[in-house]
């Protein structure tokens, strides 16, 4: 692709030291622009791709245009490739009714990508204190039979809603600290000081205990 000056111009302000903030600085001038977003996808960078994600249009964003940046995301390395799908869900999916009914249709999508921001909306949409949620169950069961098979890229965000779910339903809280005690999923993981750990029979109580539940 041919990119126009507006967009080289921009590229010329990216670099090694660039920050995640200055990103949001740069999305904030540029406001809206889904051409100028594909022009800097691209670039196949992660920096680029991570403003592009920024300044799209989430009216524009179809099931076959995420299915392509699905796949262009797949060629990062793991860490940046969940952090651009990631990024992709906070920024965009979780915005507009229609992508939002995208992802709630990714439960059993053949990308594991997309199957990643089933569970990791569900996760946000219970941590951001909504409590009643008529699928809690038929999520759990899912979790349950099929947590230890999934893709670490996927386990991880079944896991994240599990800890959610466990915080804030009483009801099913013993049932979630089970899914991890029985699987024992990131019960040796080394977690930085401050950070609650991933292993849910911690993560549960650590944060039960945060918010007095």
């Amino acid at each position: 692709m041919k990119r126009s000056s507006k967009a080289e111009n921009i590229l010329e302000q990216i670099n090694s030291k660039t920050k995640l903030g200055d990103l949001r600085k740069m999305a904030k001038d540029i406001k809206k622009d889904h051409e100028l977003a594909m022009e800097l996808w691209s670039t196949g960078r992660f920096l680029p791709r991570q403003l592009a994600i920024l300044v799209m249009d989430n009216k524009l964003l179809s099931q076959d245009l995420i299915n392509k940046l699905d796949s262009d995301i797949q060629l990062h390395s793991f860490d940046e490739r969940n952090h651009l799908i990631d990024w992709l869900m906070a920024n965009q999916l979780s915005k507009d009714k229609k992508t939002v009914s995208l992802m709630e249709s990714w439960k059993n999508s053949p990308s594991s990508l997309q199957r990643r921001i089933f569970w990791y909306y569900q996760a946000r949409l219970r941590w951001l204190g909504q409590t009643a949620h008529a699928n809690t169950e038929e999520l759990l069961t899912a979790i349950e039979k099929q947590i230890e098979n999934e893709e670490p890229e996927v386990q991880w965000a079944m896991n994240f809603t599990t800890g959610w779910i466990g915080v804030y339903d009483k009801k099913y809280r013993t049932r979630c600290i089970e899914v991890g005690s029985k699987t024992g999923i990131y019960k040796d993981e080394m977690v930085s000081k401050g950070c609650t750990p991933n292993y849910l029979p911690e993560f549960i109580m650590i944060e039960c205990n945060k918010r007095n539940l």
